[in-house]
């Protein structure tokens, strides 16, 4: 075994796990359920909780890695031998999230296709659903996006995750800002801002508060092991709390400069913005369409989308992959062709589920369905519930060992031991529903 790599730089780390932390769940998935729950008010209460109570599982995932230097399992085993299978579940979960995460990259890999070349689609809204239900080349595309994470992973920590995200992610900025500014001088566009920013108080209640509190969960990739094995990547003489905040502040401003791209396009062209997880594959390109030079925004639209995939999709494989390399002393190319094999499996199920396997339930939900719940509801915040109690009541992990402001170590203590755990449990019964 070559020896335990580590991050070569602060820059570094920081860059990949923003890199992790800002994904689709930013540009894909925030943007819509923004919509959902009301605009403004939704954002106000979002930014708020993640950089409050969020804050304190992301920090203590990565304190852990730090702390331990072992990969999931390793870190749960080193605190506790009984608690071996806790560290397991995270692994199994960026495995679960992969099989159906993965086939969003395909789909976006199709409308880049679409975009080189120019194709005409007059209802967006049925094209969609045609590709979407095809039995052959949707999987194809998912297998694609797998295999460019898998192969990124394969390369290593230096010369594949880091030197990837420092690419991708600087890529990834400067798209979204070129298409924020196209976006801001559309006609109307104020309203969009307008929607984005003017909060309406009367669109404030628990369903939406805990619905922001997920997506701040879900976006900042807490809870499947991949912030944990980052965290093991880190020199012991790196702070975490700058880091975290830098990580955070990220982040959030991805999502909301999304939201700038994103509303005052859809309001210039009297379009809906709680139309749901369509709002980019069917709302978006419809727009394009309608727009100066549509192909080319459109292209860089879906470009900025894959690279948030890519980022992401790559911390989802790191996971399982760390954990199989140190457990089983394997290589890297080994565990990744292993994991190639295993996530395909479920992947291509999942990709058939729109189609030819849509009549196929598990407890009333289709494969992809099933696996967005189980892991989004369920498995994230039960891993991160399940750390934060070893933490806070096994460990007696104290803030002022990683926080040096005694107010603020003392507001971390209470968070992890009960903030966060309850607003967990609050999580998962809503989701559960």
């Amino acid at each position: 075994m070559s020896e335990r790599p580590n991050w070569t730089s602060k820059y570094a780390f920081i860059v990949t796990t923003i890199g992790s932390a800002v994904g689709l769940g930013n540009i894909w998935r925030f943007p819509y359920i923004m919509g959902q729950n009301g605009g403004a008010i939704f954002l106000a209460v979002y930014i708020i909780l993640i950089s409050t109570i969020c804050f304190i599982p992301l920090i203590n995932e990565l304190y852990i890695g730090k702390l331990t230097k072992r990969e999931c399992i390793g870190a749960y085993e080193s605190i506790n031998r009984n608690f071996k299978f806790l560290g397991v579940l995270n692994p199994i979960t960026g495995i679960l999230i992969a099989a159906f995460y993965f086939i969003v990259g395909g789909w976006i890999i199709n409308y880049i296709l679409k975009s080189i070349l120019n194709f005409n689609i007059n209802d967006y809204g049925e094209y969609f659903s045609n590709f979407i239900q095809q039995p052959v080349y949707p999987c194809i595309l998912t297998i694609l996006f797998l295999f460019i994470c898998i192969f990124v992973t394969a390369k290593g920590v230096k010369n594949g995750i880091e030197a990837t995200n420092k690419i991708l992610m600087p890529l990834l900025a400067a798209i979204l800002i070129f298409l924020v500014i196209i976006s801001i001088n559309l006609p109307n566009a104020n309203i969009g801002l307008e929607y984005m920013f003017k909060p309406d108080f009367s669109k404030l209640n628990s369903h939406m508060v805990l619905a922001a509190l997920g997506q701040a969960f879900f976006t900042l990739s807490i809870g499947m092991g991949a912030l944990l094995t980052y965290g093991s990547y880190i020199k012991e003489d790196k702070s975490l709390v700058k880091s975290v905040y830098t990580i955070i502040l990220s982040d959030t401003a991805f999502a909301i400069l999304a939201g700038i791209m994103i509303f005052p396009a859809v309001f210039s062209f009297n379009m809906e913005p709680n139309s749901g997880a369509g709002l980019v594959f069917v709302t978006l390109p419809k727009i394009f369409s309608q727009i100066p030079y549509g192909n080319i925004v459109s292209l860089a639209f879906f470009i900025l989308l894959l690279c948030a995939a890519i980022t992401s999709g790559i911390s989802i494989v790191e996971g399982p992959c760390a954990s199989m390399v140190e457990r089983f002393k394997i290589s890297r190319a080994k565990a990744c062709t292993i994991l190639f094999i295993v996530i395909s499996v479920l992947a291509i199920p999942a990709t058939l589920s729109f189609g030819y396997l849509s009549d196929f339930k598990i407890l009333g939900k289709t494969i992809f369905e099933f696996l967005d719940f189980l892991t989004s509801n369920l498995m994230l915040p039960l891993n991160t519930l399940f750390l934060c109690i070893i933490s806070g009541w096994y460990l007696k992990i104290k803030g002022i060992n990683i926080i040096k402001n005694k107010f603020f170590a003392l507001l971390f203590d209470a968070g992890l031991r009960f903030v966060v755990p309850i607003a967990l449990i609050c999580l998962m019964l809503i989701g559960l529903n």
